[in-house]
């Protein structure tokens, strides 16, 4: 069950990330000021604002993780040496990733 929940909050970060996210905030917002408009005070305006934001943000971490991977693949396609297990490292989850870096990482 917690390995379910692990993915599909993992595909809710992704698909946050997707341009069409932009579109449900403003659908509605829209919906939300054409169906209710005098509950859309103050508050509602900045509730809106920042799940905009949350989404903006969002997508700005989700392109730089996305050429910081494409980069980090290049490389180790590049090296012979490279770990081969650290090329499918991006399809674990989080805790699992973090379980790897303890048990790889090297003391200085």
């Amino acid at each position: 069950m917690i390995s379910f929940i692990r993915r599909v909050l993992t595909w809710l970060g992704v698909l946050a990330a997707r341009p069409i996210a932009f579109l449900v905030v403003l659908v509605y917002g829209v919906a939300w000021a054409l169906l209710s408009p005098e509950s859309l005070d103050w508050q509602g305006v900045v509730a809106l604002s920042t799940w905009m934001m949350t989404v903006i943000i969002q997508r700005a971490e989700h392109r730089d993780t996305q050429a910081i991977h494409a980069k980090l693949d290049h490389l180790l396609e590049r090296i012979e040496k490279a770990d081969s297990n650290l090329s499918g490292l991006d399809k674990m989850q989080p805790e699992e990733i973090e379980k790897f870096r303890e048990n790889t990482h090297s003391p200085v």
